[in-house]
């Protein structure tokens, strides 16, 4: 990413209290996490294929760390235990489908857990993106993540909306549709809860 596009990111997410981390490489964005998450603290992991890339629910837990994350279940009812209960974690990491340039952060859901701890619950939160999740502005993040993320995450996930086969959105009303709560941060009230860590690499969808 060049340095005048993203110091116009950084200032424009300045402005609407949002701290940008910036980092060279997934693996140092790890030792950054471990620095400053006390050990021992809660931790919940939004279901990210930048995060499981990263291996950090595997890594945190060795590392003394009370990790919940809902793909560690062994049912679905347990699985819903534990969304609810990263909801009430120190600390929450998740990717982000997309970001813009002029500062949104926007993420479609199925089941809105996830966007729900962005937005409120835990203490901290550290969303994490690749270079590849930076579009301009708000309607080509918004374009990004119903055409390229909630496809291949419907695919990951094992669903079969139409989306699937035509690697596009149409605004369908399938029952087995991943896309369920578009939501878009366009600032935050507390200042520090949630910083934003950019990855000059490509991670995720």
């Amino acid at each position: 990413m060049n340095k005048k596009k993203l110091n116009k990111l950084i200032k424009n997410f300045k402005s609407r209290n949002i701290e940008v981390l910036h980092f060279e490489t997934s693996d140092r964005l790890k030792e950054y996490i471990k620095e400053t998450i006390p050990e021992g603290s809660s931790v919940g992991i939004g279901n990210s294929k930048t995060l499981k890339s990263m291996n950090l629910s595997k890594e945190l837990s060795k590392d003394g760390y009370s990790v919940i994350d809902k793909t560690f279940a062994q049912s679905k009812e347990e699985s819903v235990k534990l969304k609810k209960k990263s909801l009430f974690t120190e600390w929450y990491l998740t990717g982000s489908n997309a970001i813009s340039v002029d500062g949104k952060i926007v993420n479609i859901d199925h089941s809105g857990n996830r966007v729900a701890a962005m937005i409120y619950g835990p203490d901290n939160v550290l969303v994490i993106v690749g270079i590849n999740k930076i579009e301009d502005t708000l309607n080509e993040a918004i374009l990004r993540v119903k055409n390229v993320a909630a496809p291949l995450n419907a695919k990951r996930a094992g669903y079969n909306p139409p989306c699937v086969e035509l690697n596009k959105c149409i605004d369908c009303d399938s029952k087995e549709r991943v896309c369920n709560y578009l939501v878009v941060i366009e600032g935050q009230m507390e200042k520090d809860r949630l910083k934003l860590c950019i990855v000059e690499e490509e991670m995720g969808f």
